[in-house]
């Protein structure tokens, strides 16, 4: 009879350490200290903002070239043109009218903005001319006068036609001086739209006058793939993150600078099909991560692009720590996310729209995160050997 009391004490004794335990672990995700400088909601002939990028220019101010929205619906394929704000106090307050940077040429739109200094000082703005479901391609504008004029339009696309995605803040200039870019392909003429992309990079040695693509990303595998990116490593390989289903983002590398590419491979990133961005950071050398860190075992936000999660790695993308919630609202919806660092700050910008409010991807957000607070705190971690 003496033992009974010795296993229910025991009992609560362990069922104690694993409550404690796994409060510990909910709250190593703090929310992390920012300022909303800025949001772009939808109003009158104007039903979307988003996709949109930053550069600092010469003079000090700070640029951002958002997909600006016109008419009636928030589609994809709606009219839109790209649209410029501009703030001179490093990203804490930002102009309130619009400059028309480039008017809408494609029969749909023009979007999805990537802005790059270039090593030779200039700044090259990309993005995609749309002009129906089975041709849209990426083009190249170079300013050689701090974002004041922009040259004739270059396609970065001519060996194939179809349906080509590039995503925001996107394309990259590697060490070498080479740039680019990482595109996923979804239709061809006369073919149906696929959801598991194609995916191919394309690079130029000339500044973004002339284009060459690298062999297709190997996937024989049924994993939806979609709206890649490109990270350098320091060992001057290159690491692609890709959109995917699953419940991971998936990767493949390269060690020839973008022309071959390794089979796609699961990342230790759990993630609804939603894209992620990896950047680095200029004052550490570490990999910044933002992403939708929503592993789907929570039945009210399975599949949605909720929270938004901001991580650092100090051993290549091995390992991600400093985990933190940008953005937690269940409801809230939160991709396409453009990251710029300014001095000893992030800016961020990215669409913030409700679901309830069907406004998904209609509204753009502007935050300002210090790089101190990103590094305050060390507890938590996604380590490999875990997932």
């Amino acid at each position: 009879m003496d033992k009974l009391p010795n296993i229910f004490y025991l009992l609560f004794t362990v069922i104690v350490i694993v409550s404690c335990k796994q409060a510990a672990q909910k709250s190593v995700i703090d929310n992390i200290k920012k300022q909303v400088a800025l949001q772009l909601n939808p109003r009158e002939n104007n039903p979307r903002n988003s996709e949109g990028d930053f550069i600092t220019l010469k003079d000090g101010r700070i640029l951002f070239i958002y997909s600006h929205y016109t008419g009636i619906s928030a589609s994809d394929h709606a009219p839109a043109h790209l649209a410029g704000r501009f703030s001179d106090d490093g990203g804490k307050t930002w102009t309130q009218e619009d400059k028309l940077i480039i008017a809408n040429e494609g029969d749909m739109n023009v979007m999805s903005v990537s802005l790059l200094r270039l090593q030779n000082g200039n700044i090259a703005l990309f993005y995609l001319r749309k002009n129906s479901e089975q041709d849209c391609i990426p083009l190249v504008r170079i300013s050689t006068d701090e974002a004041r004029t922009w040259s004739y339009p270059v396609a970065c696309i001519t060996d194939k036609k179809g349906y080509f995605v590039l995503n925001n803040n996107r394309v990259i200039q590697l060490q070498s001086g080479r740039l680019l870019m990482a595109v996923a392909l979804h239709a061809v003429p006369g073919g149906k739209w696929q959801n598991k992309a194609t995916l191919y990079s394309y690079y130029s040695d000339d500044n973004g006058m002339n284009w060459k693509h690298s062999k297709q990303v190997p996937n024989s595998t049924a994993i939806i793939t979609q709206e890649p990116g490109v990270v350098e490593l320091k060992d001057g390989s290159l690491m692609m993150f890709i959109r995917a289903s699953g419940g991971l983002q998936q990767l493949s590398r390269s060690k020839d600078r973008g022309e071959t590419w390794g089979h796609i491979e699961p990342a230790n990133i759990k993630s609804p099909l939603s894209p992620a961005s990896i950047e680095r950071i200029p004052a550490s050398g570490n990999l910044l991560l933002v992403w939708n860190n929503n592993d789907g075992s929570d039945p009210s936000i399975k599949n949605k692009r909720t929270p938004l999660t901001i991580a650092i790695s100090k051993d290549e993308g091995k390992t991600w720590q400093n985990i933190k919630t940008i953005e937690g609202d269940p409801d809230g919806w939160y991709c396409y996310t453009a990251i710029h660092f300014y001095k000893k700050h992030i800016l961020l910008a990215y669409c913030a729209g409700s679901q309830s409010k069907k406004t998904h991807l209609s509204v753009t957000r502007i935050s300002r995160i210090s790089l101190h607070n990103l590094y305050s705190n060390h507890r938590n971690s996604i380590d490999p050997r875990n997932h």
